[in-house]
């Protein structure tokens, strides 16, 4: 059986992208030679779901679910600013922007999860809290890199970056390859309007 590994995303505006970009730069630059893969200004969106390996036969399943749940939903605006890691800023493993979101996008998040659990897929185990990733921490992080990470992001502040309308859901296909991983869309269910 041949699977892909796909996800579910809203995009951002290209300029928004760039933005965000420069704010993981910045933080590079302060926080110095520690070892995070920060992540392309192509690549950042917001995840609502994460599939995993998805068999072909399944594909459309999904794309079913995607389409109901947006034929629910109306177009929506998130704001997007400050900067946090998970779990915590003093033990980050993954840098992240926030996102101010209405409460459109969780019954959105909530809807997808419902319905992709009833066809196999793991249902979300923490609460949904939108963000756009913006690093990742290596695993080979020293302890002193994770303080002097921790000391940046509690130090930085970072207001208002920008908005982003909203106007479609998209199911990607995520390869793995050496130079990082290349996302192909492969569905989007628009947002009535």
């Amino acid at each position: 059986m041949s699977v892909v590994r796909a996800f579910i995303a809203v995009d951002l505006p290209s300029d928004l992208q760039a933005r965000l970009a420069q704010v993981g730069r910045d933080l590079n630059a302060e926080m110095g030679d520690v070892p995070i893969r920060w992540v392309s200004a192509g690549h950042m969106h917001l995840t609502l779901k994460f599939l995993g390996d998805v068999s072909l036969n399944n594909l459309e399943v999904v794309t079913d679910i995607l389409r109901s749940e947006a034929a629910e939903r109306g177009e929506m605006v998130l704001s997007l600013g400050g900067v946090g890691a998970f779990p915590k800023p003093r033990r980050p493993r993954v840098i992240w922007v926030g996102v101010e979101a209405p409460e459109e996008l969780q019954a959105l998040q909530r809807g997808i999860d419902r319905l992709t659990a009833r066809v196999g897929y793991a249902r979300e185990t923490r609460e949904f809290s939108p963000h756009i990733t913006l690093g990742r921490v290596s695993r080979n992080a020293s302890p002193d890199d994770v303080r002097q990470i921790g000391d940046v992001l509690c130090a930085k502040k970072i207001g208002f970056l920008g908005v982003a309308r909203v106007k479609a859901v998209h199911l990607y296909r995520s390869d793995l390859q050496a130079g990082g991983a290349v996302y192909t869309r492969l569905f989007s269910a628009p947002l009535e309007q």
